[in-house]
């Protein structure tokens, strides 16, 4: 028979760090200064620690290793990240800290208005979800459940000449254009679907993974983008329409929520601000808000009825080089040109 106490049981030999910033903050814009330390409450000696911004590693000017003294990349991704002590003893042995961080732009956003350039009639039956210029041709998603279709539209006249209607369960959200695939999100269903756009066939389907929900959808001639109501824009292959990582849009301040329907112009994610009157312009490199269109005033110009509802709906036309915007169950559409206010 052995006998033994609990002194003779092996103590842990991985000691234990936590990071803390100096400045008791964990929101920081970009290039600003970041100041931590490392603790433990063991007896370790530290050979080499390196520290890290979502991955990116960062360059520590202290010369103290449990020391942590850098500035925000310029190049950071905004939103929630995170950063990452990794130490190493003097035996080997290796330790990992992290700590939750927000990191913000350092630019306020410009206000922008709007220029009425023309009125077109829409259907006022339309709950309008994407709206997408293709081969002068403008292609429409509309919502509901029940309801939801994606149409061709002759944007002057505002006759629908081509529609198929999804089934009752699906309810249709954004579409975009690429290498003459068109792609539509639905909401709630965990499903996209891939279209032909000369002739609205359905090719193939396609599932979310992250994302649960469906919202806008653009693309930047070579990849997707895609919004799910959070903060999160996530960047899909269009290859594989896996999603590969996400964009957080923040401005100098704080994070934004419910970017909706999506068009990407001339380097910039425009994207209406679900139940708001404006559009959000957004740097798709890290989710920067960079600007906001206020299109307050425009829902007073279309016909008040019981149905009417929130401002939504924006497609870039090339060739004008203008934007063209509407509403759901709206009866206009209207041409407008940018200004900055």
């Amino acid at each position: 028979m052995s006998i033994f106490s609990c002194e003779d049981k092996k103590k842990s030999t991985t000691p234990t760090f936590s990071l803390k910033f100096t400045d008791n903050t964990d929101k920081f814009q970009l290039n600003d200064a970041v100041k931590a330390t490392l603790s433990t409450h063991e007896n370790v000696k530290v050979s080499a620690v390196t520290y890290t911004l979502n991955e990116q590693t960062l360059t520590n000017s202290s010369s103290n290793l449990l020391t942590l003294e850098t500035s925000v990349p310029e190049n950071s991704l905004l939103g929630k990240q995170v950063i990452k002590a990794s130490i190493t003893y003097n035996d080997g042995k290796t330790a990992t800290a992290e700590k939750n961080v927000t990191i913000l732009s350092n630019t306020k956003p410009t206000i922008y208005t709007y220029t009425i350039v023309n009125t077109f009639p829409h259907d006022q039956n339309a709950y309008t979800q994407g709206l997408e210029f293709f081969r002068d041709t403008l292609f429409e998603s509309t919502g509901q459940r029940g309801q939801s279709s994606l149409r061709k539209v002759d944007y002057k006249t505002g006759k629908v000449y081509q529609k198929i209607e999804l089934d009752r369960k699906f309810f249709g959200e954004g579409i975009t254009v690429l290498n003459n695939r068109l792609y539509m999100l639905t909401w709630q269903a965990n499903t996209g679907f891939v279209f032909n756009p000369d002739n609205l066939e359905r090719l193939e389907t396609f599932t979310y993974q992250e994302s649960e929900e469906g919202w806008g959808l653009c693309n930047d001639g070579e990849k997707l983008y895609k919004s799910d109501g959070t903060e999160k824009i996530w960047i899909l292959a269009p290859e594989t329409l896996k999603e590969q990582y996400a964009i957080q849009v923040c401005d100098n301040k704080r994070t934004y929520v419910k970017a909706n329907e999506l068009e990407y112009v001339n380097g910039k994610i425009y994207a209406n601000s679900y139940q708001n009157p404006s559009v959000m312009i957004i740097n798709p490199e890290n989710g920067a808000l960079e600007g906001i269109i206020d299109f307050r005033g425009l829902k007073e110009k279309v016909t008040n009825h019981p149905q009417i509802d929130v401002f939504n709906g924006i497609a870039y036309n090339p060739k004008t080089q203008t934007f063209f915007v509407t509403g759901k169950y709206w009866d206009k559409l209207f041409e407008v040109k940018i200004i900055e206010k």
